[in-house]
């Protein structure tokens, strides 16, 4: 008896899933293979917030992008979807600044995902590849429990493990330099608030 055959999903049919009334799951498609994700724990998300709040202040100031959070739909390849947790779409689309669709977005100046026990294959191996060979210019991963941030760029080979804090130049701009040990102690904070 053979093996089963492994379904070759299309970014039709992953819409035909995806349902405007609820976010979760979010259904996900890279090279054929579905990716369903379940909704985030209470840390995943405060993460989430406080990274794009950082990056929005900044962003203000610098003019050069927008951050946004998923759900989303991008389609960064033909025949793709990813919904990176957050992610920077660089200004001077004309499409996007006019009347934005998802659609119209083909790269990203960042892409960030924060670690769930459910994601660690997906967001360490196949959306960090997918990402910096499709127009990605800079890949997190942030881990909430080891409160750490690995940065990748599509010429390295090994991430740079980020602790105390993170620099982002994106396009020879000045930098935004984030506290790591601050940002994770205000997550931890709001959680434990949140769960008195």
């Amino acid at each position: 008896m053979g093996m089963p055959l492994s379904r070759q999903w299309t970014a039709a049919d992953v819409r035909a899933l995806t349902r405007e009334d609820r976010p979760w799951p979010r259904y996900e498609l890279i090279d054929g293979e579905l990716i369903v994700t379940p909704a985030p724990r209470g840390p995943h998300q405060t993460a989430a917030l406080e990274l794009a709040l950082a990056l929005a202040a900044y962003l203000e100031r610098e003019a050069i992008g927008f951050a946004l959070l998923s759900p989303a739909d991008l389609e960064l390849k033909p025949g793709t979807i990813t919904q990176p947790d957050l992610f920077v779409v660089p200004t001077g689309s004309e499409e996007w600044e006019t009347s934005p669709a998802w659609s119209d977005i083909h790269s990203l100046l960042l892409a960030v995902e924060v670690l769930s026990p459910s994601s660690l294959r997906t967001d360490r191996i196949v959306k960090r590849d997918f990402y910096l060979a499709n127009g990605v210019a800079e890949y997190w991963i942030v881990d909430v429990d080891e409160r750490m941030i690995e940065r990748w760029t599509p010429m390295q080979k090994t991430p740079e493990l980020c602790r105390d804090s993170i620099a982002w130049a994106p396009l020879d701009r000045e930098p935004l330099l984030i506290d790591l040990q601050a940002l994770f102690n205000r997550i931890a904070i709001k959680w434990r608030w949140i769960n008195r």
